[in-house]
């Protein structure tokens, strides 16, 4: 009974691996391409076209600001002070030379 029950997992199991490879061939490292047909170059510039088509159909949005929900909108802007802070004498050792 056990063997049964292996086998028919084993079986379950091995069943998609074989329908991946309808063809019966792994294209191995460094081989050549097989030549496209005329219909599969055409729906591959079909799709290439779509995919073209697709991309221009998204509107341009302008430059975003990620941390804009993060600020607050009420905070006042940085006063700048015009006035010139004024200059204090030091008693340093170079002033006296």
């Amino acid at each position: 009974m056990r063997i049964v029950l292996a086998a028919a997992v084993l079986a379950l199991l091995a069943g998609p691996t074989f329908a991946q490879n309808v063809d019966g061939h792994v294209p191995r490292y460094g081989e050549e391409d097989k030549e496209k047909t005329a219909e599969q170059k055409r729906a591959e510039k079909a799709a290439q076209d779509a995919y073209q088509r697709s991309l221009s159909n998204i509107p341009d949005k302008g430059p975003t600001d990620p941390w804009g929900a993060v600020r607050s909108t009420d905070t006042p802007k940085s006063a700048t002070n015009t006035a010139k802070p004024k200059k204090t004498k030091t008693g340093s050792a170079d002033a006296k030379q």
